[in-house]
């Protein structure tokens, strides 16, 4: 006689009212979000701890999460900032040499909920046809749930569009950074010679951003998102990076472009972007930036070079995007997407000044876009 399923400990309501049951582990209780799938076969504890992630639950489509275990190594921050995560299969004992702790006893411990059991197919699909919805997902080992509330929780969520998330992911204060790449066998080593000064602004940059440019021979400051001109030069730097982050780049621009502007208008410094930091370089330039319908998320994306034809296999986490045809004379696109030809990157003509939308720093490649770190070095350089 075959065992009778165990009742669902958890739900997932989406607000045109479809409801998933599931099984729940992490944390208990409830959160609202805006749901996104990621299409990643590896890499779901960095995935997890990006801040880029801030007000978004990640569906996995890859089944297997969580075989791996965690471990302190691979977090790209302190903490979880996905606000949960959907998955196919419910994780298994954790089988790997530098697993440090289990996937549930971790999210558990740092109050992030996950469902698995879940169609993930079936929810990823409809995420591609209607677009990124807005969810409450609860956990409760009783298996009661008020799905009228949850709904109604789901449909108060007030989205990411007009929502500046960076300022909660930024550090409180400044610090310096020289960690570098992980190496075999040595692990994380130290930069002890490093021949450029950068400012990196942290919108919700991820360790191994700053760990690359420690890598590309940077000593590494890094400021509040809300630091400005004069905070900035007065670290004398040779370069500026502009981070990752989540949220709106219009809102979280009301205060970094001012910022950038200042750099473009009465320095000649190197300027490099990525994924937010890109967002808010264009909008600087008087680019404009637009909500996609469910983003780009995942360790797979082509992405084209168009000045030298080279596709690189890249990593992308970004709900909004600089729409190519608003960037202005001097401003030249660089990158684009083979999936959907939206905008990766840009550079001024006349000037050191770049970014991608791409994570270079994330190796699905593996390394196919390191170089834009040499690039920058290089600029730093000369």
């Amino acid at each position: 006689m075959q065992a009778a399923p165990p009742h669902p400990t958890a739900c997932l309501a989406l607000a045109d009212g479809t409801i998933f049951y599931g099984q729940g582990f992490g944390a208990t209780g409830q959160t609202t979000a805006e749901l996104c799938f990621n299409t990643a076969m590896t890499g779901y504890q960095e995935i997890m701890t990006d801040p880029s992630y801030a007000g978004q639950i990640v569906t996995f489509t890859f089944p297997h999460i969580g075989n791996v275990g965690v471990n302190p190594d691979d977090d790209e921050t302190a903490d979880p900032v996905a606000a949960g995560m959907v998955v196919k299969w419910m994780p298994t004992e954790s089988s790997n040499w530098r697993a440090a702790q289990e996937l549930g006893d971790w999210l558990a411990a740092r109050g992030r909920i996950a469902i698995g059991g879940v169609d993930t197919r079936r929810l990823t699909r409809a995420i591609r046809q209607q677009g990124a919805p807005h969810v409450a997902l609860a956990h409760d080992p009783q298996g009661a749930f008020d799905i009228e509330a949850l709904v109604k929780a789901a449909r108060a969520f007030p989205g990411l569009e007009g929502l500046d998330l960076a300022k909660d992911v930024t550090c409180a204060q400044s610090y310096t950074w020289d960690e570098k790449r992980w190496a075999w066998p040595e692990g994380y080593s130290r930069q002890t010679a490093a021949r450029h000064k950068v400012v990196a602004v942290d919108y919700g940059a991820k360790r191994n951003i700053l760990r690359c440019l420690a890598s590309a021979g940077c000593d590494v400051t890094v400021l509040p998102a809300t630091a400005t001109y004069d905070e900035v030069i007065a670290h004398q730097p040779d370069g500026v990076f502009l981070s990752n982050g989540p949220g709106d780049p219009a809102a979280t621009g009301a205060y970094a472009v001012p910022m950038i502007r200042d750099l473009l208008d009465r320095t000649e410094l190197p300027v490099f972007g990525i994924c937010l930091g890109h967002q808010m370089l264009a909008l600087a330039l008087g680019g404009r930036t637009i909500k996609m319908n469910h983003g780009h998320h995942g360790a797979n994306h082509p992405v084209k070079d168009v000045e030298t034809g080279k596709v690189e296999i890249t990593s992308m986490n970004h709900g909004f995007a600089v729409d190519g045809q608003s960037l202005p004379d001097g401003v030249r696109e660089t990158h684009i997407s083979l999936f959907d030809g939206s905008n990766c990157g840009i550079r001024m003509t006349d000037r050191p000044v770049f970014s991608v939308q791409h994570h270079p720093e994330a190796s699905p490649g593996p390394q196919d876009s390191f170089y834009l770190f040499e690039r920058f070095a290089a600029s730093m350089e000369a």
